[in-house]
């Protein structure tokens, strides 16, 4: 690898320790510094991680920075993503890439204009887990897939997030929040969306926060907090979605079922497995050996790949246009919901590559 890539955070809350360390993991990055809107936050995690704290301001103008990191809330994706290409510099958004979609496509046209590149979590599909089922799938191990079944459902994040407001705010709720991880796993295990349609409710209209300096206020609820997709897939499976903060108890995972097996994926919220198959010939379930590096928590690869296309000209996996895609989907089950019909997707994309097996710790190309 020739020069590293120099990178700014913007955005020093709660997700962004494991960003910060993906900096000093990855052989590619170099970490400039990071801002906050509150300059004390930064500054805190400057300390934290021998780094320099900026403000905003000073973070989007700095000549060296190639690479920004935008961890700020959902509702100020688009803002900021948009700053920072507009000042010549690539950006990686948190999830979702933006609030709506007009904002999501304003910030890719402008990148476009630019020259620069955008990046959206998650990019735990680039972890050994989720790459092992797509070399399974790719390989046959399950014939050709059929359904798939996705669902996280549980209760909300109020009673132990300190700030959970924005859960419950557009650009939050079930779907937004945790819908990319299983969307992204879907659309890179089995191909873009082509159709969806949805259902969506809420069982309260006020929740409760439970711990932290905000204990006790309460939350006006403005989104869906219960939200059910069908999807139908361009490969040709059809599958179901389910993502909910309504159940007082509950649980998540995805399985994918093909014409010669079935395949437990993991968590697409964790970049490991465990991965079971079970073909027409076996018994019962058998767990998959793991055929690709990062199964440890690897928040930080999508950027690092940015990194690499940036110094290369390949294309990179955790691209805007992928999270566009996931983010096109999700609005669509809930105008689905919203209009009682059947949504025609259009802003479809090829699977991203897979990743090489064997890499060595650090890097994301061999």
């Amino acid at each position: 690898m020739a020069n590293k890539v120099k990178i700014g955070i913007i955005g020093c809350g709660n997700i962004s320790p494991v960003y910060f360390k993906a900096t000093q993991r990855m052989e590619v990055l170099e970490l400039v510094g990071c801002a906050d809107m509150v300059f004390e936050r930064a500054h805190a995690r400057a300390k934290e991680y021998g780094t320099q704290a900026f403000t905003v301001d000073e973070m989007l103008a700095h000549p060296d920075v190639q690479i920004i990191i935008n961890l700020t809330i959902p509702a100020a994706h688009g803002e900021i993503g948009l700053r920072a290409v507009r000042a010549g510099k690539s950006v990686y958004n948190e999830k979702p890439l933006a609030a709506t979609r007009e904002q999501a496509r304003d910030l890719l046209d402008e990148a476009a204009k630019r020259g620069v590149l955008v990046g959206g979590a998650p990019d735990t599909f680039l972890g050994a887990g989720l790459q092992t089922c797509r070399k399974l799938i790719d390989d046959g191990i399950i014939g050709k897939p059929i359904h798939a079944n996705a669902w996280f459902i549980g209760g909300g994040p109020e009673p132990w997030h300190p700030d959970p407001e924005f859960f419950y705010a557009p650009g939050g709720g079930p779907m937004f929040d945790m819908g990319p991880y299983y969307v992204t796993a879907l659309v890179t295990l089995l191909g873009a969306a082509k159709r969806v349609s949805g259902a969506t409710a809420a069982a309260y209209a006020e929740r409760t926060i439970g711990s932290g300096a905000k204990k006790g206020n309460k939350i006006t609820v403005q989104i869906p907090t219960h939200v059910t997709g069908v999807i139908d897939f361009e490969g040709g499976a059809i599958g179901t979605l389910v993502a909910s903060f309504d159940a007082g108890a509950g649980d998540l995972g995805i399985t994918i079922y093909g014409t010669e097996g079935t395949m437990f994926v993991p968590d697409p919220n964790t970049f490991g497995g465990p991965v079971k198959v079970k073909r027409k010939s076996f018994k019962d379930f058998a767990e998959a050996n793991l055929t690709h590096s990062y199964a440890d928590q690897s928040r930080g690869l999508g950027v690092a790949d940015m990194a690499y296309a940036l110094q290369s000209g390949r294309a990179h996996r955790a691209s805007g246009a992928l999270a566009y895609h996931v983010l096109d989907v999700m609005h669509a089950i809930h105008d689905a919901s919203r209009d009682g019909r059947h949504i025609t997707m259009t802003s479809g994309i090829a699977r991203p590559a897979p990743l090489p097996t064997g890499l060595r710790d650090g890097l994301m190309d061999e």
